[in-house]
């Protein structure tokens, strides 16, 4: 069973007639220009913006229909840029992500472990460096162990060293069972996923297997610039 399904998504001015099917259990990859629709998708996708036209749907059924504490059990959602206007503690924050599951802190400890935030969980987190902050919202999002997992641009603020390690996180929800969608800027990356799919212009352009989809004609319509492979795995800018 599809992990999420779009059928016809219009939002005006930001997404057309989009639909999608994406895939349970596998690494999804939303790439595009600036402004092409990314976080737009994604906030439709976890019932976080009204769909004027069209439906999304989960496995529960449509996802505005579905109740809001099953919802945030099933869904985790990470922002693209993580602002707190309190001083809450780093482990406080992260802990909100068990809110879903009764309040506990089932795996919260982990979940400060793994995203290196061990140290800071006693700190306010309205004093943190922008990495640091999306390194807590990520570990929240973690910590949820919800099977469909929506990142907006989880990787921009963070050093190669943690950037990697989230993937590698991915990598651990996906032999659970769950769905992690990211957007990206770094083509580079989306090569190493097992599906990505390409936004322009708020319109789906191509979705598919990466090496199927990021071709160096579409990366020239897409995104104006001319590539060629190197390697299998390298692309190179010309």
């Amino acid at each position: 069973m599809n992990a999420l399904t779009l059928r016809q998504i219009t939002i005006p001015g930001r997404l057309h007639d989009v639909s999608l099917e994406i895939p349970a259990g596998k690494r999804v990859g939303l790439v595009g220009p600036n402004g092409a629709g990314k976080s737009t998708l994604l906030q439709a996708a976890a019932g976080l913006l009204p769909v004027p036209h069209g439906a999304v749907t989960w496995a529960q059924g449509s996802v505005h229909k579905i109740a809001i504490m099953e919802r945030a059990r099933c869904t985790a959602w990470v922002p693209q840029e993580a602002r707190f206007e309190f001083g809450f503690s780093v482990r406080a924050v992260v802990q909100q992500g068990r809110y879903a599951h009764g309040d506990d802190e089932t795996g919260v400890d982990e979940a400060l472990q793994k995203f290196d935030l061990t140290e800071l969980a006693s700190r306010p987190v309205n004093r943190l460096s922008g990495g640091e902050r999306q390194r807590v919202m990520l570990a929240r999002a973690w910590v949820t162990q919800a099977p469909l997992q929506l990142w907006d641009e989880p990787l921009a603020a963070l050093d190669p060293r943690h950037g990697l390690k989230v993937l590698a996180f991915a990598d651990e929800l996906i032999r659970a069972g769950g769905t992690v969608i990211l957007s990206l800027h770094d083509l580079r990356t989306a090569y190493y996923l097992d599906h990505v799919i390409v936004l322009a212009q708020g319109g789906l352009r191509a979705a598919g297997r990466p090496h199927d989809v990021l071709t160096p004609e579409l990366l020239q319509e897409v995104f104006g610039v001319k590539a060629e492979f190197v390697s299998s795995l390298v692309l190179r800018l010309r």
